[in-house]
């Protein structure tokens, strides 16, 4: 969050340029290489506006995490509220998840700096908790068509864990039986 409530064209440019420069960061080096001159010289800007615009590298990190969610929020909006049947949106939310490492890269990371930074965790809370209302949303009527027997939070818990261990094993260079899982399941949306 800024610092005041309308920014100047110089200051929206000058955070727009940290939250790249954040970005960028998180996937070369991880959290644990981000430091405030590292920000600002990818940033091309004075180092004191990271802690002046942000007040922490910690709430930065968090607002690049916010970011790279919305824009990916928006698509899977779009995805689920297409007409195509639920078996053609999974295999594109699959699909997603495929071509998506960057930000599950990013997401693990933060994830796994606010185990340790309690102030971190509603970031991280507030995220997983949009991730979750996409899903219950998109969800509720493919439970109802598919006739699917599990309560649609219990669905959604167990998709949203299906999906954040994929992306941890494929982070740690492990695929083993993700392609004959991802298969079956396929096969079982499609019976």
């Amino acid at each position: 969050m800024t610092n005041s409530l309308v920014a100047s064209p110089a200051r929206s440019a000058a955070e727009e340029a940290l939250l790249d420069a954040a970005e960028v960061l998180l996937l070369e080096v991880g959290h644990a290489g981000v430091t405030t001159r590292r920000l600002a010289e990818k940033a091309g800007i004075n180092h004191g506006l990271v802690h002046y615009y942000f007040g922490s590298i910690e709430n930065l990190l968090v607002r690049t995490l916010d970011r790279f969610t919305e824009r990916l929020i928006e698509r899977q909006r779009a995805l689920y509220a297409s007409d195509a049947p639920f078996l053609e949106k999974w295999r594109t939310a699959m699909r997603y998840l495929e071509e998506d490492a960057q930000y599950q890269k990013v997401w693990c990371e933060l994830q796994a700096l606010a185990w340790n930074r309690p102030e971190l965790r509603d970031g991280v809370a507030r995220v997983n908790a949009e991730w979750r209302g996409v899903l219950l949303e998109a969800f509720a009527p493919a439970r109802e068509e598919l006739a699917i027997d599990v309560p649609l939070e219990a669905l959604v818990t167990l998709v949203m864990t299906f999906n954040e261990g994929i992306f941890l094993e494929r982070l740690s260079g492990v695929t083993e039986g993700h392609r004959e899982l991802l298969g079956w399941i396929e096969q079982w949306l499609s019976s």
